[in-house]
């Protein structure tokens, strides 16, 4: 009992350090104190934390590195680029100049991963549409989206969201058997989504805009560096192939990503247009290799002393009532889970019980896919769901756009539930009737 309620304790003390982050408090080093408690109280061994480091270094490796591709093409103007694209594309009509930002970052989350299309194209938006001198609820209604399908469409592609990345690694789950039926499913959740924010936000959304006042120069001009930007293209095309082929040679994904780096810094040397230093030391998230780990071994006490002996049991009740229930079952459950203790602890618990529920495998690669849509799309019912969500809260309240936590609740649940739903329905009609693994 005692053990119990330390491990609890310890869990609550490290989430309410990572959310709330008193003084500052990096959540590398949140997540570090909460695994150095359950060393010290003995929930976790020495073998324990081999085990975690083993699970989890891949799959921070390669988001630490999706992420430092994408804080270099933002450095180069990519991000700039495409939304004056859409700016000019879409031809003075506001509905479709929302909806092409929203496809916007649903491609960049799908390939650059979520906190790329949240935290870096977020503010690149604000400063356009500003200039529409819109209403709170019209800056909202963008900013929302925005945010929104970063999450939502982040289950297309195992490198599309670290929660992807670490159920991949774990289930052995190849990058080519997971796209096969998850980008499907992806493409589902991402016409969900636009659907249920058009039809929420259709009274704020400018019908018309002076194409000249957001459209402050040609796309071309966004683009400071045109040489990588031009060989970031094969560079992208090649990473797909590479990632498609690794599990034939068991090539960790985090080597390809490092790889698609080292080239994208290579180039970059040519012009020298960015600052490679300053991004690899200030602006990449290392943090998130300590968070990952620490975190992991956080869990992983739960897991052992208290969680082992119950969600299992409650896994092998949804299996037994066939594959339609236990679909939903998962993913609902970490859905709200991820939605009230974070998605990144729900990934991990749920991972690790599905394991012990010992279902034939194809049953637990689904379930696993399962619990992938639900700690992606689950998290957006809270501002605490996702540590995307309240990095992106900051960006917006430094810009002087205000999202109260009470209106972020409200919305973010109405949106997000017929979303995951539909979502994992669709990932039910794919494993049924379409594909197989």
């Amino acid at each position: 009992m005692l053990k119990e309620l330390l491990s609890t304790s310890i869990f609550l003390l490290t989430m309410f350090l990572v959310i709330k982050q008193p003084k500052n408090i990096p959540i590398g080093l949140s997540a570090t104190i909460g695994a150095f408690l359950s060393l010290l109280f003995g929930i976790v061994s020495l073998k324990d934390v081999y085990e975690v480091i083993k699970i989890v270094w891949d799959a921070s490796l390669a988001f630490i590195g999706i992420i430092f591709i994408s804080v270099v093409l933002d450095n180069i103007g990519f991000f700039e680029w495409v939304s004056l694209k859409a700016i000019d594309k879409a031809n003075e009509d506001g509905l479709k100049l929302y909806i092409y930002m929203l496809l916007i970052g649903a491609f960049i989350s799908i390939f650059l991963a979520n906190d790329g299309a949240a935290l870096m194209l977020t503010p690149i938006v604000y400063s356009k549409i500003k200039h529409l001198n819109l209403k709170e609820e019209g800056a909202k209604a963008y900013m929302m989206g925005g945010g929104f399908i970063s999450d939502t469409a982040s289950i297309g592609l195992v490198i599309s969201n670290l929660t992807n990345i670490i159920t991949a690694d774990f289930f052995h789950i190849s990058f080519i058997a997971y796209a096969k039926t998850m980008f499907l499913v992806n493409i589902v959740s991402i016409i969900m989504s636009i659907l249920v924010l058009v039809a929420f936000y259709k009274n704020d959304i400018p019908r018309t805009y002076k194409k000249e006042i957001l459209e402050d120069k040609k796309p071309e001009d966004a683009i400071k560096d045109k040489l990588l930007f031009t060989m970031a293209w094969p560079i992208g095309v090649f990473t797909m192939a590479l990632l498609s082929i690794s599990h034939i040679y068991n090539i960790p994904t985090s080597f390809v990503i490092i790889f698609a780096g080292v080239l994208i810094s290579l180039i970059s040397l040519k012009n020298k247009k960015i600052n490679l230093k300053h991004i690899l030391i200030k602006e990449t998230p290392w943090q998130i290799l300590i968070f990952s780990v620490g975190m992991y071994i956080v869990v992983f006490g739960l897991q052992n002393v208290f969680l082992a002996h119950v969600i299992p049991n409650v896994i092998k009740h949804m299996i037994s009532a066939g594959k339609f229930v236990s679909i939903m079952g998962v993913g609902l459950l970490s859905g709200v889970m991820s939605a009230i203790i974070n998605n990144l602890p729900t990934v991990m618990l749920i991972n690790l019980n599905l394991k012990l529920a010992h279902a034939p495998q194809h049953t637990t690669n689904i379930l696993a896919l399962a619990n992938v849509i639900g700690t992606n799309i689950g998290p957006k019912m809270t501002p605490i769901g996702s540590l995307a969500t309240l990095l992106w809260l900051h960006v917006l309240n430094k810009k002087g756009l205000d999202i109260s936590y009470k209106y972020y609740i409200r919305v973010g649940i109405i949106l997000t539930i017929p979303v995951l739903i539909m979502t994992l329905l669709s990932l039910y009609i794919v494993d049924s009737f379409l594909l197989h693994f």
